[in-house]
């Protein structure tokens, strides 16, 4: 791991689960007594989804799902491809995709609408990063951890090229050095 590549520490860990509480705590109180799905998109959400479960109260089921725009890019390809499909039935459901960073925004769009096709109760969306400056169609999130600025941000989940996702902050990748 190119660690001179990395630039400053962005958010701490500390800072990261407790807004995962907070996240958590208005989740449990919008669902109440309903059950939801927690979709976690892999590999990036990872981190994020077990934090932020931690915090929920109630009915919770989870499953996951793989796609991406980037492959070994700090730039969105534009085309979502699916590498591994939910696999539970999601009809009737209250489905909330657990993401790590809303960006271009590409791949959510497109996950909200093929998730939508199947039915579910409500299909939401709950970030641990947006990033405005990036967006690309018009789609936002309903649960977002924390705002950034147009870098490329890896940690806590994040990766560049597979790597930094162990870091348990969030930090920025100087793209000069990469």
């Amino acid at each position: 791991m190119n660690t001179e590549a990395l630039g400053g520490i962005m958010i701490t860990e500390k800072e990261i689960i407790a807004r995962a509480e907070e996240i958590g705590r208005q989740i449990s109180e919008d669902y109440k007594d309903e059950p939801i799905l927690l979709l976690g998109i892999l590999r990036g959400a990872v981190m994020w989804m077990t934090e932020l479960m931690k915090h929920l109260t109630g009915d919770v089921e989870i499953d996951f799902m793989a796609c991406s725009s980037y492959g070994a890019s700090t730039k969105t390809s534009g085309e979502v491809k699916i590498n591994k499909d939910l696999e539970s039935d999601i009809s009737g459901k209250n489905v909330i995709i657990v993401e790590d960073i809303v960006d271009s925004g590409i791949t959510l769009q497109y996950l909200k609408g093929y998730l939508e096709n199947r039915g579910p109760k409500s299909v939401r969306i709950c970030a641990l990063l947006d990033k405005p400056e990036g967006r690309r169609v018009d789609i936002e999130a309903d649960y977002v951890g924390f705002t950034v600025g147009n870098q490329f941000i890896v940690g806590y989940g994040l990766d560049y090229a597979q790597k930094y996702r162990q870091l348990p902050y969030i930090a920025y990748i100087d793209e000069s050095k990469i």
